[in-house]
């Protein structure tokens, strides 16, 4: 693949199923409009698919329980407003808005009656965001915040428009969404009980949007407070109701803010809403070290539950067997995703349908039987992943992938690490590597400890110890590809985004000698500036870190750049929330007062999902700012 080849990924994104209706969205960046757009599309159970959807952005299709209608979202304009919510039959026709809402609907949940929609909207508080006439964002009055909660990554500042839950008869002659939720904390992810009287949403603990904790809230339909229905043991979220008056959701266990690298796994519990009862507690279902259940809200069958799980760099569909407690991975029945990553599925009666992501297409549509379609079609000059092990310095067994150029070499080499660090590379179509390898480099692609997929403790290994056992595993697996001929040992650079920048610089501090360039993208480079600037610094770096200062100094790259002296670039977005800009600055200052060449590339705007949902004509501009600094260094 070239850079311009990114207009070629045409993506699926969800997918809904009624009978032998089968909806998927399409999304495509389109670097021309710098846009992307979107359809709703409909894949027949032969034969090919057939656009159903022909606005600027659709996505999101939900299609009612009595197979009438479909739910969806539409963005306006060019495809970059906020999106409302539209329904239109499902046998065809014009599809009509259902919302008018400043910043936009959520994604849409029926109703059991096939006629009330629930979904989530952020509500802005009076005189923000435009709803003042005549007074612009930088005329507004100031904010005055008193919780630390109060902004996130992709959104902006939160605390002054809180995400409520509304409900609206979509097929009224005039649709008036009512609004169920107020306070300052955000719910998410509705789902219907099966009377209908109740929509349950996960929301922060005592409705407190400070917490880190979430449970199981009950709505009423026809407005009330919500009820607590179930105290989850640590978080709960993606509620299902279940005939009988139980729930599903997925859920962590941790205490304080103890919260990062923990399993989700899937959890039953009583629903009981009103009354003098506690709420109830749930019981999980599948075991914490082995299972890790990725965040698609599970679907009940007959025969169990079918969950979505992160198994050795594959994200596959799972059946959780009915009457388990505590299930270890081996025991869940694999459904389908072995060397692939499920984005998405849904059932109707015993039909079952996914989106895949392999590493040779990002979206087919299939079934355990089979490929159905495939929307990006072949894409050229795929290359294919090469599974690979090693054995790190303490005799830990390491695990990732190579994927090598065409021709017999030796190529130079990137190793690329990626973000996280509860993340991890696998069986899944990454452009990054697709254009490296099509620009002539190895790739190497790591899941050190840290990593997410190989166990609970896998994952909580590097807290109190960043740049350790993780370090020592991203170089046992370089070495490991390095001993192909086909990559060149002489010729290697480093490169990773968000904890993937942290390791490019701390491996440049630590082992230059073995690089011959770095690229530190969206970086966590200074744990302490991290804790006051970032949307999650202030629990995040202590949960990683602990709380002595001088632990988290020891851990942070900024302090060892002055070991630095390979040529580095620093590369950053200016509206970054996640790892503010800061980050970048820092390190840049540090370098180029040590003599170090280094670069720092700032993209105006976007944040930290550059490389992934950014505009399309700076993920090309990246991409071809990528290519020239490895030909300038590693030719």
């Amino acid at each position: 693949m070239r850079p311009e080849d990114l207009a070629l990924l045409n993506v699926p994104g969800s997918v809904t199923l009624h009978g032998d209706l089968l909806l998927v969205d399409v999304a495509r960046p389109d670097p021309e409009a710098d846009a992307y757009r979107g359809s709703l599309w409909r894949v027949p159970p032969d034969g090919p698919p057939v656009r159903f959807t022909f606005g600027e952005r659709d996505s999101a299709p939900r299609i009612s329980p009595d197979g009438a209608w479909v739910a969806f979202l539409r963005a306006g304009g060019d495809g970059d407003g906020a999106p409302q919510l539209h329904v239109m039959p499902t046998g065809g026709g014009e599809a009509r808005p259902v919302t008018d809402l400043p910043l936009g609907a959520g994604v849409p949940a029926w109703a059991p009656d096939s006629r009330r929609i629930a979904f989530v909207a952020r509500v802005a508080e009076p005189g923000r965001y435009g709803t003042e006439e005549g007074v612009s964002a930088a005329a507004e009055a100031p904010r005055r915040i008193t919780g630390l909660r109060h902004r996130t990554e992709g959104v902006g500042f939160t605390f002054d428009r809180p995400q409520s839950l509304f409900v609206v008869n979509a097929l009224a002659d005039v649709p008036r969404p009512v609004r169920l939720t107020e306070g300052p904390y955000d719910v998410e992810s509705p789902a219907w009980t099966r009377d209908g009287e109740h929509v349950l949403v996960s929301a922060p603990r005592d409705l407190d949007g400070e917490s880190l904790h979430t449970d199981v809230y009950a709505v009423p339909s026809g407005g009330g407070a919500p009820i607590l229905a179930v105290r989850s043991d640590g978080s709960a979220e993606h509620p299902v109701a279940l005939p009988g008056g139980e729930v599903l959701y997925l859920g962590t266990e941790f205490s304080g803010i103890d919260a990062v690298a923990r399993n989700a796994g899937l959890y039953r519990a009583p629903l009981r809403i009103g009354g003098s009862g506690e709420a109830a507690a749930g019981t999980r279902l599948t075991e914490e070290e082995s299972v890790d259940c990725e965040p698609l809200p599970p679907v009940p069958r007959q025969d169990g539950v079918l969950v979505a799980v992160r198994v050795r760099g594959a994200v596959e569909l799972r059946l959780v067997p009915a009457g388990a407690v505590g299930t270890p991975l081996e025991k869940l029945v694999l459904v389908l995703g072995e060397r692939a990553r499920v984005k998405a599925f849904t059932t109707c009666g015993e039909r079952i349908v996914a989106v895949l992501s392999t590493p040779a297409s990002p979206g087919e549509v299939v079934t355990p039987d089979g490929a159905l379609t495939d929307f990006s079609g072949p894409l050229p000059g795929i290359r294919p992943l090469r599974e690979i092990t090693a054995v790190s310095a303490d005799g830990y067994p390491v695990h990732g992938w190579l994927a090598l150029p065409e021709g017999d070499g030796p190529h130079p080499v990137l190793l690329n690490v990626h973000g996280g660090p509860f993340h991890h590379h696998g069986w899944a179509f990454l452009d990054e590597t697709q254009i490296y390898a099509g620009a002539g480099y190895a790739v190497v692609l790591p899941n050190p400890r840290g990593s997410c997929g190989y166990g609970q403790a896998h994952g909580r290994s590097v807290v109190g110890a960043l740049g350790g056992v993780d370090a020592d595993d991203v170089l046992a697996l370089l070495d490991a590809a390095l001993a192909d001929p086909a990559c060149d040992a002489e010729r290697v650079g480093v490169m990773g985004g968000s904890y993937g920048g942290f390791m490019t610089s701390w491996l440049a501090a630590r082992h230059g000698e073995r690089f011959r360039a770095a690229w530190s993208e969206r970086a966590v480079n200074a744990w302490d500036s991290f804790t006051g600037s970032s949307d999650i610094g202030w629990y995040f770096a202590e949960a990683y870190c602990g709380p002595d200062p001088e632990a988290q100094r020891a851990m942070s790259p900024l302090y060892q750049a002055g070991r630095i002296t390979l040529p580095f670039a620093v590369v950053h977005s200016e509206d970054d929330l996640r790892c503010p800009v800061e980050q970048a600055q820092r390190m840049f200052v540090a370098l180029r007062r040590n003599g170090v060449p280094a670069e720092l590339l700032l993209f105006p705007a976007g944040g930290h999902e550059l490389t992934r949902g950014g505009r399309p004509r700076h993920r090309l501009q990246r991409f071809e700012a990528v290519l020239e600094w490895w030909s300038r260094h590693l030719s």
